[in-house]
C-alpha cells in the first residue's frame, strides 16, 4: 500500500517527464547513493573493494555501453573487448608522453579514441546486420589484440608487451587505497549512467529503438540509419573505452593484451543477455550477477565442508554459468531486469490481483 503514484499529481512537463517520476523511486535512488558514497567506503574491507565492488563498477559501465549498442540500438557486438583495451591503451599512452597530463583527461582521451575505432568498425552496420555484423565487429578484436602485440608503441616499447599505471591523481588528491579507486569508479559510473539514461529517452535514442525494431520502417519515416547506428557506436565505444582505462589502471594497475582477450567481449554480452536488453537497470543487475557468482560457488562449498580442487571449483563454476544462462533465456528471456519490473509492478497493484 505504499507503493503509489496516485496522487502524485504533475503541473510541469518536466515533473512528467523525470528519470523517476513516483516519489518513492526518487527516495530509494537517494538512499541507495547516501549507503553507496558515504556507508560503503567507511564500513567495507580492503578485499571487498578490490575483488568484488571495484571489479562490478567498472563491468558494469562496460555493460552499459555496450548495451547501448546491442539492447537500444539492436547492433550485435562482439568486439567490446577490443574497445576496452583501445580505451586502456589510449590512456596510457597519452599520461606515458604528455607530461603533466591530468587522469581525468587521460580517461576521457581513451575513451574518444575508442569512440573513433567504434565508429570505423561501425562502418559495415550500413550495409550489413545479424550474424554479418557480428564477424565484422569480431575482426576489431583481433586487429586490436596485433597491434597490441606487434606494434611497439602501443606499449610504449614494452619489450614483454605488458604496461603499468603510474599514479592516479585528480587535482591533488592521490588515489591509492582500494576505497578512493571505489570512489572513483562509483562516482564515473553515476555520471555517464544518468547520461546514458537520458540519451535513451531523447529524440536520439528513440531513433536507436527505432532502428533496431525495424530498419526499414525506420528508414522510411525520415531516421537515418549512418546517423542512428554510427552514433550508437560512437556513444557505445566511448563508454566501453572510458570501462577499459579504469579497468586498466584501477583494477589491474598492470595489464597485457590477454586483459582484454575474446573471453571479455562475450563475457559482457553475456551480461546484457541475462540482466536483460535495452535496459540500464539490466547492465548493473547482469555485472552483479557475473562478479558475485563466482565468490558464491568458491565459499559456498567450502562453507558446507565439501573438499574441493581449484580445478574442480571452477569446472563446476563454468557448469552452473552455462546452465543458468540457459535457464534465464528460457524462462525470462528478457533478463533480470525484466524481474525487476515484474516485482515493481506488482507493488503498485497490491493487494489488488489484476
Amino acid at each position: 500500500m505504499f507503493y503509489r503514484e496516485n496522487g502524485q499529481f504533475k503541473t510541469t512537463y518536466a515533473a512528467d517527464q523525470q528519470i523517476f517520476p513516483i516519489a518513492q523511486d526518487r527516495i530509494a535512488i537517494l538512499a541507495i547513493l547516501v549507503l553507496a558514497f558515504v556507508v560503503v567506503p567507511m564500513s567495507v574491507s580492503d578485499y571487498t573493494f578490490q575483488a568484488v565492488l571495484i571489479p562490478f563498477l567498472i563491468m558494469a559501465l562496460a555493460a552499459m555501453g555496450l548495451n547501448i549498442l546491442v539492447g537500444y540500438c539492436g547492433q550485435i557486438s562482439l568486439g567490446t573487448g577490443a574497445f576496452m583495451a583501445v580505451g586502456a591503451y589510449a590512456a596510457y599512452n597519452l599520461q606515458v608522453r604528455i607530461e603533466g597530463m591530468p587522469l581525468l583527461l587521460s580517461l576521457l582521451g581513451g575513451g574518444l579514441c575508442a569512440m573513433l575505432f567504434g565508429v570505423v568498425f561501425g562502418l559495415p552496420s550500413l550495409r550489413i546486420r545479424g550474424l554479418y555484423l557480428a564477424v565484422a565487429t569480431l575482426a576489431a578484436q583481433f586487429f586490436m589484440d596485433w597491434l597490441a602485440s606487434r606494434a611497439p608503441w602501443v606499449t610504449n616499447n614494452s619489450s614483454s608487451g605488458s604496461v603499468s599505471a603510474g599514479q592516479l591523481s585528480i587535482a591533488g588528491w592521490v588515489i591509492d587505497t582500494p576505497a578512493e579507486k571505489y570512489l572513483l569508479c562509483l562516482g564515473l559510473l553515476c555520471v555517464l549512467g544518468l547520461l546514458a539514461k537520458n540519451l535513451v529517452r531523447s529524440a536520439t535514442g528513440r531513433n536507436w529503438m527505432a532502428m533496431r525494431d525495424m530498419d526499414v520502417a525506420a528508414s522510411v519515416i525520415g531516421i537515418r540509419p549512418v546517423y542512428a547506428k554510427l552514433s550508437a557506436f560512437a556513444v557505445s565505444s566511448f563508454i566501453v573505452g572510458i570501462a577499459g582505462a579504469l579497468w586498466g589502471f584501477v583494477h589491474l594497475g598492470a595489464w597485457e593484451p590477454a586483459a582484454f582477450s575474446l573471453d571479455r567481449s562475450f563475457q559482457l554480452l553475456f551480461m546484457i543477455i541475462i540482466g536483460g536488453l535495452g535496459s540500464i537497470m539490466g547492465s548493473l543487475f547482469g555485472a552483479a550477477f557475473f562478479v558475485l557468482l563466482p565468490l558464491v560457488l568458491t565459499h559456498v562449498p567450502h562453507w558446507l565442508g565439501l573438499p574441493l580442487s581449484t580445478a574442480s571449483a571452477t569446472y563446476i563454476e563454468h557448469m552452473v554459468f552455462g546452465a543458468l544462462i540457459v535457464f534465464f533465456l528460457i524462462v525470462e528471456p528478457h533478463g533480470l531486469a525484466r524481474l525487476w519490473s515484474t516485482a515493481k509492478q506488482k507493488l503498485r497493484l497490491w493487494p489488488f490481483p489484476h
